[in-house]
């Protein structure tokens, strides 16, 4: 965040060019000539022009748009000189963003595009995309009966987007697995804190602010759920959980057959639990979204931004920010204004030619 310039630290990476600021000097002197006749000539007219009510003279009249073409001339010639000045950011950390995804047998229902866990991809994508990437960083676990970690946390959005590219299409537990027959949210969470905790036994603590983002079906709350979620409370991580699916929700895929395979079992159902999931964001102070019910993009951001306002201060960090923009956008208001005094077709001729000299500018320092 830019908290102020120093005017005294002004400096210009092309200062040759500020000898090109003789002319429009020069061209203010001869306006004043100008202007000082004009009011003679006025005071003339009026001592031999005699008329029942008093005349009224514009104190400018078109010498206002030669006023404003060399003020503009004046800026557009700064601009040309590149000046920069010394600036004041004042830093913040970052965020930490631990994403808990379910990779259950239930994340296989095709009641939304694809399937739950295709779904799910998607937002993630979405997500990585709304970060910074600076001093951001994400770490991500997978959990079903069982928790696997996949990401360490990483401010590389290559690793996060890799993982995402060979994890799209479908989840690692395979419906097969007796494992995958299950949704363990509170070993998740366990697992989310010791990668918290596995990073700053490597890198010391962070000043990110932390965050935990699930993104599940639910689960019927229980009270190994509940001592998970207090324990990330009382760490200071708030849990926000996204719920993926439907109320009407769908029947689980039956699992690949094999010659070792017992009798099939009865088709599961599974639907979102809203009630499950918004307990855990209450008790983790956090907060329960659900994909299609707002735009990914929205979703993602109010998480980052919810969590980059808990995000610890990294002091004043100096630094320079260039001002030549400024100058031009003070050059194309004065041409702007010096339009409203236009009275001849020459002039108007010249305020393109201005128009067409600050676009080639613009170009020239934009490359």
């Amino acid at each position: 965040m830019l908290t102020g310039i120093d005017l005294n630290s002004v400096r210009f990476a092309e200062p040759l060019y500020l000898w090109l600021l003789i002319l429009p000097a020069v061209l203010l002197i001869v306006w004043g000539w100008q202007l000082s006749r004009r009011r003679r000539d006025t005071r003339r007219f009026r001592q031999h022009r005699r008329l029942p009510v008093r005349e009224r003279f514009p104190i400018f009249g078109g010498l206002a748009f030669w006023l404003c073409v060399i003020f503009a001339t004046a800026f557009t010639t700064l601009a040309l000189a590149r000046p920069t000045a010394a600036v004041s950011l004042v830093r913040t950390a970052g965020v930490d963003l631990v994403i808990l995804q379910d990779g259950s047998a239930s994340m296989h229902v095709t009641d939304v595009k694809g399937d739950r866990w295709q779904r799910s991809m998607q937002f993630l994508r979405t997500l990585g995309e709304a970060l910074r990437w600076e001093n951001d960083r994400v770490a991500m676990a997978l959990f079903a009966h069982m928790a696997t970690p996949q990401i360490r946390l990483t401010k590389d959005p290559n690793t996060y987007f890799f993982f995402l590219d060979h994890l799209s299409e479908e989840s690692p537990f395979r419906l097969e697995d007796d494992t995958s027959w299950d949704t363990n949210m509170e070993l998740g969470v366990y697992w989310g804190l010791k990668l918290v905790d596995r990073d700053e036994q490597i890198h010391g603590k962070s000043p990110n602010a932390k965050a935990f983002v699930m993104i599940s079906d639910g689960q019927d709350w229980s009270g190994e759920v509940a001592k998970s979620v207090a324990l990330a409370r009382a760490r200071g991580i708030p849990i926000y959980t996204i719920g993926v699916g439907t109320s009407s929700g769908g029947f689980i895929p039956e699992a690949p057959r094999t010659p070792t395979s017992g009798p099939p079992l009865p088709p599961v159902y599974a639907i979102l639990d809203r009630a499950s999931l918004s307990a855990i964001a209450n008790a983790g102070g956090g907060k329960y979204y659900e994909l299609d019910r707002e735009s990914d993009r929205e979703i993602a951001n109010e998480i980052i931004e919810a969590a980059r306002s808990r995000a610890g201060f990294q002091g004043v960090q100096e630094g320079t920010e260039p001002l030549y923009w400024r100058f031009l956008v003070l050059a194309a208001v004065l041409m702007l204004v010096g339009a409203l005094f236009l009275h001849e077709r020459a002039e108007l001729a010249i305020q393109v030619a201005g128009a067409t000299i600050v676009m080639l500018v613009v170009t020239a320092l934009t490359r």
